[in-house]
């Protein structure tokens, strides 16, 4: 059976991380979270006060680049591979609403961009391989055999963003989630360096309305039908 590269990009909480891992796991595939990446360096920025609401050093950030060690290393009990920072495992502290809110901005700096966009290539290179991010079907691996392109409307997105976080505890408002899924979707739609947009031939897939059950057999059967040829 042959191996094909799926490349999956979109807005902010459309699932793509959820629908990549499933797909990965079913076809035996390694999945990379590239968003755990840009989080990853963010949460290093935040820590090292490199960035706040009213201040970021970009320079320093670029400078500090060569201390930033990431690495995904598989969790048999989570049934995925779970990213560390610097051997520490970050995963959860990467998806709070806070890292969030810096994320896109970090992501903007070309520098940052071209470090990971390099490791990404690395881990495709025998293929086999379900990758979601911004710009994975027009930058990282724009000859992949699958181009998918998620989509939902905004007020799904932040309904969605809004109950995972209240389920893990945080003390957020819909009207703040809102706010940060709009800012992150402005944020990365005109970025100059590899800003979010659609491949040209990518499949747009619009979740407002699916079920998780019904998008991802839908997903399933593209990928099924190009290894199958």
């Amino acid at each position: 059976m042959k191996k094909i590269i799926i490349a999956i990009d979109g807005y902010s909480s459309t699932g793509k991380s959820t629908v990549a891992k499933q797909l990965a796991k079913t076809l035996g595939y390694v999945y990379v979270d590239t968003g755990a990446m840009y989080r990853a360096v963010t949460l290093y920025a935040m820590r090292n006060n490199l960035i706040t609401d009213n201040f970021f050093d970009k320079t320093k950030l670029v400078e500090s680049l060569v201390n930033i060690q990431l690495k995904f290393q598989f969790n048999p009990e989570k049934g995925f591979a779970e990213i560390y920072l610097n051997g520490e495992n970050v995963e959860n502290e990467i998806r709070t609403l806070n890292v969030s809110n810096f994320v896109s901005q970090v992501a903007t700096v070309p520098e940052v961009r071209k470090k990971q966009v390099e490791q990404q290539h690395l881990l495709g290179q025998e293929k086999g391989i379900v990758m979601d991010g911004r710009d994975i079907g027009t930058v990282v691996f724009p000859e992949a055999e699958l181009k998918l392109f998620m989509t939902a409307s905004a007020e799904t997105r932040a309904q969605r963003r809004f109950d995972e976080l209240k389920q893990k505890g945080e003390e957020v408002t819909y009207e703040d989630v809102f706010e940060n899924v709009k800012s992150r979707d402005h944020i990365d739609s005109t970025r100059k360096d590899s800003p979010l947009i659609k491949a040209k031939d990518a499949v747009v897939i619009d979740n407002s309305a699916l079920s998780l059950e019904e998008q991802f057999e839908k997903i399933l059967s593209l990928a099924k039908n190009i290894i199958d040829q």
